[in-house]
């Protein structure tokens, strides 16, 4: 629910601020979002097949995010 509610946020706080603002360019398309979203989809049916299939899908999106996101800081520093 933590993914789920990060993913709306970003999208409500992007609506909010207009599309070219410089929150939506350091964002852009949000893949690594949406593909933790798409992971957690998967991995939730799919504990009640194979569990150890589901828990390497939570310990996937744990290791993305554990990659650190440059987009903010690149945007900023390009606006500086």
């Amino acid at each position: 629910m933590a993914g789920l509610a990060y993913f709306v946020l970003t999208k409500e706080l992007i609506a909010h601020q207009r599309a070219g603002s410089m929150l939506a360019i350091s964002i852009g398309r949000d893949r690594k979002g949406a593909l933790s979203i798409l992971a957690y989809l998967v991995a939730i049916p799919l504990a009640f097949v194979r569990p150890w299939i589901a828990c390497a899908f939570y310990v996937l999106v744990a290791l993305m995010w554990l990659i650190p996101d440059r987009r903010i800081e690149r945007a900023l520093g390009n606006s500086e």
